[in-house]
């Protein structure tokens, strides 16, 4: 335990908290330190493991007593590790699960330890949905004030987009609620810009119509790369909002190691009939190995690529908007996969159009809003002693993209080593940031 905090202090917490307040050798804390990167392995001095908005109150003004540094956990995926600290107080929001559909807005008020699997589930039950993300284990938290990549964002716009107010607790321990009416200034800045401004313990989305979406991947033979690559250029050009798409190079999922690329698709039109024909020309290109496309309930979209997001597996990611997704982009990201270290690596290219773009840059605190394409590298690997060449073929790969690569980048994907790139992730929005 770090020598600022003393056994007394922590047995004042105790008796506050009503969850479990752990210290290091405490039944439970090493797994609760541990985040959904493998290769995090710090060591809080106490761990809050907070049930509601008082717990979260009272572990604030422990740490500011304290002197402590506070990192605050929710689903554990960022892939830096902020959601954990060395020698501070981890605040942890796992356990705070409570979910509120409201149809007759339509809207959800969500706690701060809900997974998106858990708020898809929640509002499907009422034919309802807001963008969450794409993997079903990420916390809805951390994914919102980050920004919000969503297979409904052409459609609807990010998790920010779609946020209408948010329980905080903020630094003096006082709890306010912030939406366009009210601590409007600090509405903005969770809106993208990270968990910078206090600790968010409840969330209220706008929900939206939703029962089913056509969605999956059409897989082909790597060898195909250069002509789908080419041939998504032109097909995702003019895509309907209601048709979401990233391109993909990934392993197949059978442990065959057989190296794949694709294109996966997210529909979320009420005209099934005009679904299938906005997609009939993809399926209809090449000779695919799988075309998995199908209708399927909204929340097991976002399931399909959890397989490639085991708990536990060490990863390092490399992150930035393409300036050009043009044809010597795509053949480094061909020769890079084709020397991948792992299977569990991949490469995906997230499209950006319809109304995620229609939103002005400084209008929350997410800036990112030009039509174009995102890339995201995963290294990701489960030997340790894989470490240093997993990381370097990520570092190799994103030097090699640089030239096509924008000075714009997504928060939510920055690796622990990425400080020097804060100001690209928030753009015109730094300086508004910095001041608050």
């Amino acid at each position: 335990m770090s020598s600022v905090t003393s056994v007394g202090s922590v047995e004042l917490l105790e008796e506050v908290l009503s969850g479990p307040v752990l210290s290091p050798g405490n039944p439970g804390y090493d797994e609760a330190r541990r985040v959904h990167n493998g290769l995090i392995d710090k060591h809080p001095a106490v761990i809050a493991r907070c049930l509601h908005t008082a717990d979260v109150a009272d572990a604030v003004s422990f740490a500011r007593s304290e002197g402590l540094e506070i990192s605050v956990r929710s689903g554990g995926h960022n892939v830096a590790g902020k959601a954990v600290t060395d020698a501070g107080l981890m605040i942890d929001l796992s356990l705070m699960k409570g979910i509120h559909v409201n149809p007759g807005r339509p809207a959800v008020q969500v706690q701060a330890g809900v997974t998106v699997g858990e708020l898809d589930r929640a509002t499907a039950a009422f034919g309802l949905a807001t963008p969450s993300g794409v993997v079903s284990s990420t916390g809805i938290a951390g994914l919102t004030l980050g920004g919000g990549i969503a297979w409904l964002m052409g459609k609807y716009g990010m998790a920010v987009d779609n946020l209408l107010s948010a329980e905080v607790v903020l630094a003096s321990g006082e709890v306010v609620t912030a939406s366009e009416n009210d601590e409007s200034e600090l509405f903005w800045a969770l809106r993208g810009g990270g968990g910078n401004f206090g600790v968010v313990t409840w969330f209220e989305y706008r929900a939206h119509p939703l029962a089913s979406v056509l969605g999956g991947p059409v897989l082909y033979p790597l060898a195909a790369a250069p002509q789908l690559f080419s041939f998504y250029r032109d097909f995702a050009a003019d895509l309907p909002d209601e048709l979401s798409t990233q391109a993909v190079f990934l392993h197949a999922p059978d442990g065959s190691g057989t190296k794949l690329c694709g294109i996966a698709v997210c529909h979320a039109g009420d005209d099934a009939a005009r679904a299938e024909a906005d997609i009939r020309p993809l399926r209809r290109f090449g000779s695919p190995a799988a075309d998995m496309i199908e209708r399927m309930p909204y929340p097991a979209v976002n399931t399909g690529i959890d397989w490639l997001s085991p708990t536990g597996s060490l990863r390092y990611w490399k992150s930035a908007f393409f300036s050009e997704f043009s044809d010597p982009a795509v053949e480094l990201m061909i020769s890079a996969f084709e020397q991948a270290p792992s299977e569990l690596c991949a490469l995906v290219v997230e499209d950006f159009h319809g109304a995620v773009t229609r939103v002005a840059p400084t209008a929350t605190a997410y800036p990112h809003r030009e039509p174009g394409y995102n890339l995201f590298l995963i290294s990701q690997w489960t030997d340790p002693a894989q470490t240093d060449t997993c990381i370097a073929w990520a570092r190799e790969t994103f030097d090699a993209l640089s030239p096509h690569m924008a000075d714009r980048s997504y928060t939510n994907y920055l690796s622990a080593d990425d400080y020097d790139r804060v100001r690209q992730a928030y753009g015109p929005n730094y300086e508004r940031l910095v001041e608050l």
